[in-house]
């Protein structure tokens, strides 16, 4: 991790209560996802405390209180999906824009979801550990991969998708979901392979940031806005900078060694890419003309 656990910031749920009476399930998970660690601290009492010599029971107790917080979490976890479950048979989430009101039957169930989300996904962020995350956001509907790094951002909890390979910077906001005046938007979120995001960037519901794309540092997207593969963006709303070369096939690193200036580097870097391009293209015309010659004959 690139900055300490106290200062990642993780997943994203809204606080938005629409009714205080969610507050009640919100308790009921916090109550019933204890239960599996008041029955493992009752056995490992039983199990080691021995009065005239405790020393086992004290050597074990740190480890014992991780697996009982990796428990807990876990718990947290499965008890939040099965109630989300049971919600979702009486109204599916669903994108589009609806009016912010309580009258509202899918503000109500947004507001509901992002109630009972929330205490799983502030407990596995408090783990040292990404993985607890990881699983937290697979659980709740996201499409990410375990290599993916989203911890040190604001991260939605559903309608995202994400590629291999996507690094969020340190307080970078994710959203498929957003309240703009007496509006609320869902919309899906995605996020295809190898895009790095920097550090304070706000991307906005519905965006499509293509491959090998990278967003400077505070910039922002709009509402549905389509990013290209293989740019770098940049500014609020974003808008292209220049081509990004970092993920091209040539092999960056080894022309370091021969050029000492950055604009030299780029200028051989160019030239080596046109020559592979070049030779690809003739290659590609050899063979057209060596199957269209065998069709005449034919």
């Amino acid at each position: 991790m690139s900055v300490p656990n106290s200062m990642r910031i993780g997943p994203f749920c809204a606080t938005v209560l629409a009714k205080k009476k969610y507050l009640i399930l919100y308790i009921f998970l916090i109550w019933i996802s204890l239960f599996p660690a008041i029955l493992e601290i009752w056995w490992y009492w039983q199990m080691l405390w021995y009065e005239p010599r405790p020393l086992h029971f004290y050597v074990f107790l740190p480890l014992y209180l991780f697996v009982i917080y990796v428990t807990t979490v876990i718990a947290a976890i499965f008890f939040t999906k099965i109630v989300l479950m049971i919600i979702n048979i009486f109204h599916k989430p669903k994108e589009g824009v609806f009016l912010r009101d309580p009258s509202d039957k899918d503000y109500r169930y947004w507001s509901l979801r992002n109630t009972i989300k929330k205490w799983p996904t502030w407990l596995a962020h408090k783990f040292p550990f990404p993985f607890l995350d990881n699983i937290c956001f697979k659980m709740f509907g996201v499409k990410t991969k375990f290599s993916n790094s989203l911890f040190e951002g604001w991260v939605d909890t559903e309608f995202m998708e994400f590629g291999k390979n996507v690094v969020v910077g340190q307080g970078a906001i994710i959203q498929s979901s957003v309240i703009i005046g007496n509006l609320l938007i869902i919309r899906k979120t995605t996020i295809e392979e190898n895009v790095r995001i920097g550090a304070h960037v706000i991307i906005m519901p519905g965006t499509h940031i293509g491959k090998n794309c990278i967003l400077n540092t505070w910039s922002s997207t709009m509402v549905g806005q389509e990013l290209e593969e293989g740019w770098i963006y940049n500014g609020g709303p974003a808008k292209k900078f220049k081509k990004n070369r970092f993920f091209e096939d040539i092999p960056i690193e080894k022309l370091t060694k021969s050029i000492g200036d950055l604009d030299g580097l780029l200028r051989k870097y160019d030239e080596q890419r046109v020559a592979r391009v070049t030779k690809e293209r003739k290659f590609l015309k050899i063979k057209d003309k060596e199957e269209h010659t065998t069709e005449e004959k034919e």
